[in-house]
């Protein structure tokens, strides 16, 4: 299986060196260069052409120098992808050219994995802002309510997607054609309303912690007396 290349662009080491640790476990990732500026990062990008290049969105020279030195290049393969905090995710979207994909700091380092999964597979991922996300947990309180109109098919693949499987991988684990995983996924995505895989493992997991959360209760808190207490 091919590799796809990566390079990466952080003002911080800490940041690099974890983009790295984590893409480099990876078998379907190589990180071909790791960069601390935004000069050596287009310079990185020009000389490597690598499929994906990830940027820190706090570089304020970065656009300039992408405008100058890469908007002339019609063939050039990079799927450019901008490193923001959620705070900032707002700025990053108005600011980001057309097509360009945005991950968050704040994900864990599966779901960046399977975000840029998707990206080298054609997608564009763009997170919903922090003012997108508002509206929904006050029109849906009840997140599993959402996730009832799943059947039990569809909730195993979405446990599947999470864990950051292919569809091939799926089709094997439930001996299903990869063309039913698709049909399965494109249902999924309409049942909830997201556009791509990255945002149903990011709910697949928070389902998970939210049900590990509720077992972790007790059953009935406050009913018993505190030890010692009579």
């Amino acid at each position: 299986m091919r590799r796809a290349t990566v390079v990466i662009a952080d003002r911080h080491p800490m940041v690099l060196q974890g983009l790295a640790s984590v893409l480099g476990s990876e078998s379907d990732f190589e990180v071909v260069a790791s960069c601390g500026d935004a000069a050596s990062c287009i310079q990185a990008i020009l000389t490597l052409a690598p499929d994906i290049a990830i940027m820190d969105a706090a570089m304020p020279e970065l656009t300039a120098l992408m405008n100058n030195s890469l908007s002339h290049s019609d063939s050039r393969p990079t799927r450019l992808v901008f490193f923001a905090p959620s705070e900032d995710c707002d700025l990053v979207l108005a600011g980001a050219p057309a097509g360009h994909s945005v991950l968050l700091k704040e994900m864990t380092g599966q779901a960046v994995v399977q975000g840029l999964r998707d990206i080298a597979n054609g997608q564009t991922v763009v997170p919903l802002s922090p003012t997108d996300q508002a509206a929904p947990r006050e029109q849906s309180p009840n997140p599993e309510s959402a996730l009832a109109v799943l059947t039990e098919r569809e909730r195993q693949i979405m446990r599947l997607v999470s864990r950051g499987l292919s569809n091939k991988e799926i089709g094997r684990r439930l001996n299903i054609a990869d063309g039913t995983i698709k049909v399965h996924l494109h249902n999924i995505f309409q049942k909830l309303e997201i556009g791509n895989r990255t945002a149903l493992a990011a709910l697949a997991i928070s389902q998970d912690d939210r049900a590990n959360s509720a077992q972790d209760k007790p059953a009935h808190a406050g009913s018993d007396p505190v030890p010692g207490e009579r």
